[in-house]
């Protein structure tokens, strides 16, 4: 398999390159140069495979012969050792929890990937490498977790101060060993900005990747969650409808990636916050990014998702084709809350915020008498502990999960600059 740069002028690279420079030279994204369909037999019968067999059939293609069979087999099965259930909550609404993993958060599923993906092509190198990352909130904790202790790489995490949850900022300041926290004096577009900026620096002696989703081996692991997803529901032959809280777009990115895989799949439905860049792109069909604003809902409070640029080459470009299955719905806080409080009253059960803009997609784009629709839940309702206990009048019980991070010292370099991060990075 070979991935081409979204920015169409740099060379063609195979998925060992992608994966170690995160980025192209012209700074576009990668992306494969083939998407071919899995066998339809394999998906009609996808109940008789396990898991870690579904995944490699989904991800093989994309690997190719760059990490031999055994070896993708292995990391497969160390990456999913935990469960993605999807939970029943009303007649034809699910909620696929994807919070079960080391930090209780959807992207343990690429950073585990990712981390291991270079830490095999790693294995044999004198050359370290950096990964520099940008976190909203949930994306550092994993990172950090999957990377941790991995030989010839060194982890540094740029998170925006006082807008993440204290459990999230714990998450990814209190491991040590090859990772570094720089709290940043900005919101997440600034630590963005100052991530892309450093790709951009010959000036850097640091050999650096990315751990964000624009990185393929971060990216491209989440289909997974579509096709387990579908294996439990697909005996009730409804026609399925996701609704991802999304944020830098990645996960949903995945989610049409594994459509055109062949997952039979009726409705994206793209569920943000305020940050409305997207569903105004698909009103007034002209993208227009603009400065993010801080929400309950932290892990989207993306102004300008990195990863719509994927889902557009997905469609050719084409608006109306995108239309066609894919829907996109801003909501507020007080909604998001009274959401929350609705899903509790109704099925007793417990969503963190990002879950419950889910939810609400669902209900704006209207279920059809045969539609089974399935919102994310992301992240653990305890990573949002103040505003969930506020919010439903409830007192939650801490995960082991969290309890081990809960009493660590945090140790973080404090930054408001692109030149402090440049500094840091050549000393």
């Amino acid at each position: 398999m070979k991935y081409y740069s979204l920015n169409h002028t740099s060379p063609k690279v195979n998925f060992k390159t992608a994966v170690v420079n995160g980025l192209a030279p012209d700074k576009g994204l990668y992306f494969p140069e083939n998407i071919t369909p899995i066998a339809k037999e394999f998906i009609d019968n996808i109940d008789n495979y396990s898991n870690e067999e579904i995944a490699y059939e989904a991800i093989k293609q994309f690997v190719g012969d760059e990490i031999p069979k055994a070896v993708l087999q292995e990391i497969i099965a160390e990456t999913l050792s935990f469960d993605f259930p999807v939970v029943n909550l009303e007649q034809n609404i699910g909620s696929l929890e994807l919070f079960h993993g080391p930090t209780m958060a959807f992207k343990d599923v690429g950073a585990r990937f990712m981390a291991r993906c270079l830490g095999y092509f790693n294995k044999n190198s004198t050359e370290e490498v950096t990964v520099l990352v940008a976190t909203s909130g949930d994306t550092g904790g994993a990172v950090a977790n999957g990377f941790l202790g991995v030989k010839g790489v060194e982890v540094v995490i740029l998170y925006p101060s006082g807008k993440v949850s204290d459990i999230q900022e714990k998450q990814l300041t209190t491991l040590d060993k090859n990772i570094t926290a720089l709290e940043v004096a900005g919101v997440f577009d600034d630590c963005q900005d100052m991530v892309k900026t450093a790709f951009l620096d010959n000036e850097i002696s640091r050999t650096l990747t990315s751990a964000n989703s624009i990185n393929i081996a971060r990216w491209l692991p989440q289909m997974f969650y579509f096709f387990f997803a579908y294996k439990q529901i697909h005996n009730q032959h409804k026609e399925i409808v996701f609704s991802v809280p999304s944020g830098n777009f990645g996960n949903i990115c995945a989610g049409i990636m594994a459509q055109k895989l062949g997952l039979p799949i009726k409705q994206f439905i793209a569920s943000t916050n305020i940050n409305d860049t997207i569903p105004n792109y698909l009103v007034k069909g002209k993208y227009e990014p603009k400065p993010s604003k801080a929400t309950i809902s932290n892990a989207m409070d993306v102004g300008n998702p990195s990863n719509f640029v994927r889902i557009q080459e997905l469609f050719n470009q084409d608006i109306n084709a995108l239309k066609q299955v894919f829907s996109s719905y801003s909501f507020t806080d007080n909604e998001t809350k009274e959401a929350m409080k609705a899903i509790y009253k109704n099925s007793n059960y417990i969503t963190d915020p990002h879950g419950a803009v889910g939810y609400l997609g669902l209900q704006k784009y209207g279920l059809k008498n045969n539609d089974f629709g399935m919102f994310l839940e992301t992240a653990h309702p305890v990573k949002f502990l103040d505003i969930v206990e506020q919010t439903l009048n409830v007192k939650l019980p801490i995960p082991n999960q969290i309890k081990s991070v809960l009493d660590k010292e945090k140790k973080a370099i404090k930054i408001s600059s692109y030149q402090e991060l440049k500094d840091f990075l050549n000393n």
